[in-house]
């Protein structure tokens, strides 16, 4: 009779063989644990790439997929502020985050999570469970959606509130909107008027430059709506109205590559949001640029004040010595202005001042610089131009000013006309600024002294 107490040698296990087979099954006890506990579980290197993810799958995802990819990848918001629990330094329960489904969609997870460390304490690191909770009920993830929206455009405004000037303000809420849509590009674009072509206003991400035409068609059929817009090449592009004060059609908008998954009601609602930000920052720009507009300026012709009228001659010419280039200063003043001052009132007066300006604008080019010196005084920067150029121009408002004043001051009183003094410089000269205006204006009154309604050019002797 067999001893029932004697057993194969061959099937006996060693300890070894026993504490191996006791690991494994706990650790797929513990996996069986976790499938039926979380949504998405988690081991991560000290790089942040996934060691082990669990379900299979896991948010839509074939767990496989994910091994050895960054974990930054599956994180539906970056940034500043944002919580990735995939890095944590430190265990963390129940906070949220937001991950990107397989599927292109969204899903909401509240994590428990925690560093590995080695033995010398070194994060190595980390691992964590997460439960979805997108789907807890209608009303609970409206909750969820808004809140993530208020962090995203909280996100912007802490990122735009940081810079001071409008263009830098401009450029971080745009490239924290690229960042938090997933999107390739976003700009800031004017649609085409009757004098202007559209126009990219800013832009940051890829195809910015495409961009332009088929926005601004959106935006001159429906300036103030949202909508979708495929371009040729296939990218959606999203688009939304954001007209600053000034009356200007602008549009914010966001696109993705072809083939991308298309916008959703809540990118909608991003975008929306955000457009009040870039249109706030569009009214500070014009605010600033119209501060500077009006210190760089003469109130009541528009002209260019003194300051800014000398600045920018020294600007210019600079620029014309690097360039061999001449450049002709004219100064010009109003005679007779006094009467009409004292016998109409200052508001003909000024009047007379404000046609002035006007037809001195339509005499000189765009580039040139005219400026109101202060009083009845006037002057002109003309670029590239010699003492011949200047003279024509002047020969053209010597008889022009007082025929086109005479409506404005009547028959009763001298006729308004104007004495110029013109010099020129020549760069091979290096002549200085105060030199030029002190000749331009000798001449000028010279022409004062002779009988004034004339013109006079100061050659300068040669050395």
């Amino acid at each position: 009779m067999p001893d029932l107490a004697t057993t194969d040698p061959k099937q006996a296990a060693t300890p070894a063989e026993v504490l191996q087979g006791a690991l494994i099954d706990s650790r797929q006890r513990w996996r069986e644990l976790v499938n039926l506990a979380a949504d998405f579980a988690f081991e991560t290197d000290e790089w942040g790439g996934f060691k082990l993810v669990t379900p299979d799958p896991a948010l839509d995802w074939p767990a496989g997929s994910l091994i050895g990819q960054p974990s930054s990848r599956l994180l539906a918001e970056v940034g500043g502020g944002v919580f990735n629990p995939f890095r944590v330094t430190a265990s963390v329960r129940h906070r949220e985050a937001w991950l990107k489904r397989g599927d292109g969609g969204l899903a909401c997870l509240r994590f428990s999570a925690a560093p590995i460390r080695d033995a010398s304490g070194r994060i190595t690191g980390a691992r964590g469970v997460g439960i979805e909770i997108t789907e807890l009920d209608n009303q609970a993830a409206e909750t969820a959606v808004a809140l993530r929206r208020s962090e995203v455009v909280d996100h912007i405004l802490r990122r735009t509130g940081q810079e001071v000037v409008g263009t830098r303000m401009m450029t971080a809420a745009l490239e924290a909107l690229l960042e938090v849509l997933g999107a390739e590009g976003v700009a800031v674009i004017f649609a085409a008027t009757a004098t202007e072509a559209a126009r990219l206003a800013y832009g940051t991400g890829i195809g910015v430059e495409q961009m332009s035409d088929a926005v601004a068609r959106h935006l001159l059929q429906d300036p103030s709506g949202l909508a979708q817009v495929t371009t040729k090449g296939g990218r959606p592009v999203l688009v939304v109205g954001c007209q600053p004060r000034s009356g200007e059609n602008a549009g914010l908008a966001a696109w993705r590559r072809a083939g991308a998954r298309a916008w959703d009601e809540d990118d909608k609602k991003v975008l929306n949001s955000v457009a009040k930000i870039v249109r706030m920052v569009l009214d500070r720009e014009a605010m600033q640029l119209e501060m500077i507009r009006q210190a760089r300026t003469d109130p009541l012709t528009g002209l260019l004040n003194r300051r800014s009228f000398l600045e920018e001659v020294e600007r210019r010419i600079a620029r014309q010595d690097r360039e061999h280039e001449p450049g002709t200063l004219m100064f010009a003043d109003l005679d007779h202005f006094k009467p009409v001052n004292d016998r109409l009132g200052h508001e003909v007066g000024d009047e007379v001042l404000r046609r002035t300006a006007v037809m001195l604008r339509d005499t000189f080019r765009p580039s040139d610089l005219i400026a109101r010196l202060g009083g009845d005084e006037f002057a002109v920067w003309m670029d590239g131009a010699d003492h011949m150029t200047a003279a024509e121009r002047a020969e053209y408002l010597r008889d022009a000013v007082p025929r086109d004043l005479a409506g404005i001051t009547g028959p009763d009183l001298p006729s308004v006309t104007l004495s110029i003094g013109i010099a020129s410089r020549d760069p091979a000269d290096g002549e200085k600024l105060d030199s030029l205006m002190r000749r331009a204006d000798m001449a000028m009154y010279e022409v004062k002294r002779g009988g004034r309604g004339h013109w006079r050019v100061s050659l300068r002797r040669r050395p």
